[in-house]
């Protein structure tokens, strides 16, 4: 079964990692929307004169920048364990909450293994929520099941084995026909768009999706009926 990304819906809430954080003006698209500072995370939003609503995780950054005095509105929810990390205790923060559909800021940054590690929550998590990674206009949802998107001609298109899947692809300058990619031997990255949509069905595996940000979206899946349904995607 093949289901459309539609981007038409608000997402529930941002959760910004410690990383380098985009500029104010970005935040405006999200004026209502909850924003969450995964310790760290907290604090690079309060450099770009931000507030957010709740801070979740193990503090060690948050208070060591001596910053709690401007968060007498905000949530602070501290999370002492050392066995899961800040991004993780968010996510389950953000489930107890009812938050499914979540933007995620800061993925990528600091030292590589905390990047590759956030890159396994990830990973752990992305068959109960709907998450996507934002970084330079551009988006990256991990993905389990076949999926079409409505795409510009030429888009850079990127798919990322999670290690290993099985793809048969369409309307990629670089196709798949029931080949495989996996981490170490064949990887995906910077394909193109040859239309105004792509199909990737998921044969085995899970994968990363890359593809040009479609703010201030989320995206929901919704079930394709047949081969012959009119393609209709609100970018």
């Amino acid at each position: 079964m093949i289901e459309i990304l539609k981007f038409d819906i608000s997402f529930d809430c941002i959760v910004c990692l410690n990383a380098p954080m985009p500029s104010l003006g970005f935040f405006l698209d999200f004026k209502n929307i909850p924003v969450i500072g995964a310790d760290g995370g907290a604090v690079r939003l309060f450099e770009k004169g931000i507030i957010c609503d709740y801070v979740v995780g193990d503090l060690d950054a948050f208070r060591k920048a001596k910053v709690e005095n401007f968060f007498d509105k905000a949530k602070i929810v501290h999370e002492p364990s050392q066995d899961i990390n800040d991004f993780e205790k968010s996510l389950i923060f953000c489930s107890k909450l009812g938050f499914f559909n979540i933007l995620v800021l800061g993925f990528h940054g600091g030292e590589l293994e905390h990047t590759l590690n956030n890159w396994s929550i990830l990973y752990k998590f992305h068959e109960r929520m709907n998450l996507c990674i934002y970084e330079n206009n551009r988006y990256a949802i991990p993905l389990s099941k076949s999926i079409e998107l409505g795409t510009t001609k030429n888009e850079m298109i990127s798919i990322i084995p999670q290690p290993k899947a099985k793809l048969r692809t369409k309307n990629l300058k670089w196709e798949l026909n029931s080949e495989y990619l996996e981490i170490g031997k064949r990887e995906g990255a910077r394909n193109v768009s040859i239309g105004e949509w792509i199909q990737i069905e998921i044969l085995e595996g899970s994968i990363l999706l890359f593809f040009d940000a479609r703010l201030p979206f989320a995206y929901r899946k919704v079930k394709k009926s047949g081969p012959d349904e009119i393609r209709t995607h609100d970018l």
